[in-house]
């Protein structure tokens, strides 16, 4: 868990409070993984949320929220579900709608302290 979060953390962080949800168009990686996607922006990363490989849905989200506990608890269980090892984009085992629920919690202040708030 601490080797997938120094990873995500060593993204350039800025002080936009934005979180932009975006659907996938391709699930091809770059040509070159040193190369960042255009449409994600600095101090940002993308990760997938949903339950399975048909229903799940791109965000892209500030690096800021490594520091939120209720996103560590989400990094808990994609860790769980997936391993800490896990390659390409970060994929969260969650129901879309919950983390949505996360994000617009945390667009208004407030900072859950655990997804049973949100549920």
């Amino acid at each position: 868990m601490k080797k997938l979060m120094r990873r995500l953390s060593r993204v350039r962080v800025n002080h936009s409070t934005q979180y932009s949800m975006l659907r996938s168009e391709a699930s091809d990686p770059p040509a070159d993984p040193t190369k960042r996607r255009p449409d994600v922006p600095e101090g940002h990363f993308p990760v997938y949320v949903g339950m399975d490989q048909t229903s799940t849905r791109r965000f892209i989200v500030s690096a800021e929220l490594l520091r939120r506990p209720i996103f560590v608890e989400l990094l808990n269980r994609s860790a769980q579900e997936y391993g800490y090892e896990q390659r390409g984009v970060l994929r969260i085992p969650i129901n879309i709608v919950i983390f949505e629920r996360v994000l617009e919690s945390l667009r208004q202040g407030r900072d859950p302290s655990s997804l049973d708030e949100l549920i």
